[in-house]
C-alpha cells in the first residue's frame, strides 16, 4: 500500500518529484516497465519518468530487501538496451526508519563489475526540504526535525489551499496513508478532511482492495469451517493443530479439501493428503 501510493505520487506529480531529485523542473513522462521487458512482479514499488534524454528510475521501499543492488544493475541494463543514449538516475527511497545495514547499501558488486545507485533514507531528510513542492508534501511527516503531528497540520493546511479538487484530493489522501506509518488512523482523521479524500483515486483503489480483500477473507473462513464440520462428522473431532492448518490453505484447496474428504476413513488419511 505504501510502495504504490508513492509511485502513484511520482507518476502524478512528476516535474515535483524531478525537481526535488533532480534539482531542476524536468518534464518527465511515464516510462511503462513493459517496455523494458520488466517482469510485472514488484511493480507497484518501482516507477520510470523519462524526459529526451534521461530516465529518472525510482524505487520506493517500505522495508529494505536484500535483492535491491541487485535489481538496480539490472534495471540499468534493461534501460541501456532499450535507450542507449540516455542518462540514468537511479534512487531508492526508503520509507519507514530501519537499522538494517541493507538500507546504506549503494553499490553493487561482481568481480569487474560494480554498479552505484542513490539512496535516500527519509528519516534522515531534513522535512523543510520536503515542503517545497505540492508533490513532495505527502512526505514531510516522514522527515526529521519536526513534531510528526505538527507537520501533518501544516501540510494539511497547504493542502487546503489548493483550489485544483483533484490535485487537493490526490495530495490529501497520499499524504494520509504515508503518514500511517507513524502516526495513529484517528489522529489523522481529525487533521485530515476524510471528504476531500474520498474523492482521490488512490483512496478510493485502496478501499475497494480492502473491501475485496474482506470478502475473500469471508469466503475462505466459510470454506474452512464448512470443510471442518465435515470431517469432524466422518473422521471424529479433528485435532486444534490440523484445524488451524487446514484454515491456513488457500481457498483452492481448501475447495480440494471438501471433496477429497469424501473418500477419506480415517484422520491419516487427511494426514496424507494434507502431507502431498
Amino acid at each position: 500500500m505504501f510502495d504504490s501510493t508513492c509511485r502513484f505520487i511520482a507518476a502524478n506529480f512528476a516535474m515535483d518529484m524531478a525537481t526535488w531529485l533532480l534539482g531542476k523542473p524536468i518534464n518527465l513522462t511515464e516510462l511503462k516497465p513493459s517496455e523494458l521487458s520488466l517482469e510485472p512482479i514488484r511493480a507497484d514499488s518501482l516507477i520510470f519518468l523519462q524526459s529526451e534524454d534521461l530516465v529518472l528510475h525510482i524505487e520506493f521501499q517500505t522495508d529494505p530487501k536484500e535483492d535491491i543492488p541487485f535489481r538496480m544493475l539490472d534495471y540499468r541494463l534493461r534501460v541501456h538496451r532499450r535507450y542507449p543514449n540516455k542518462q540514468m538516475y537511479q534512487v531508492v527511497i526508503y520509507l519507514r526508519k530501519s537499522n538494517s545495514e541493507l538500507v546504506q547499501q549503494t553499490v553493487f558488486e561482481l568481480p569487474q563489475t560494480r554498479h552505484h545507485f542513490n539512496v535516500i533514507r527519509l528519516w534522515e531528510v531534513d522535512y523543510s526540504e520536503l515542503l517545497t513542492a505540492p508533490g513532495v508534501w505527502p512526505f514531510a511527516v516522514l522527515g526529521k526535525g519536526g513534531d510528526n503531528e505538527a507537520v501533518l497540520r501544516d501540510v494539511a493546511k497547504r493542502i487546503d489551499k489548493i483550489s485544483d479538487q483533484t490535485e487537493q484530493s490526490n495530495l490529501a489522501a497520499s499524504t494520509a496513508i504515508l503518514a500511517g506509518l507513524l502516526l495513529e488512523k484517528k489522529l489523522i482523521q481529525r487533521i485530515l478532511r476524510e471528504d476531500i479524500m474520498k474523492e482521490s483515486v488512490i483512496y478510493q483503489e485502496i478501499t475497494a482492495s480492502a473491501k475485496l480483500e474482506g470478502r475473500l477473507e469471508g469466503k475462505l473462513e466459510e470454506a474452512a469451517n464448512l470443510v471442518l464440520r465435515q470431517l469432524n462428522r466422518r473422521l471424529g473431532q479433528v485435532s486444534k493443530s490440523v484445524s488451524e492448518q487446514i484454515r491456513q490453505l488457500p481457498i483452492e484447496q481448501i475447495e480440494d479439501l471438501g471433496e477429497a474428504l469424501l473418500d477419506f476413513e480415517n484422520e491419516a488419511d487427511l494426514l496424507n493428503w494434507l502431507a502431498k
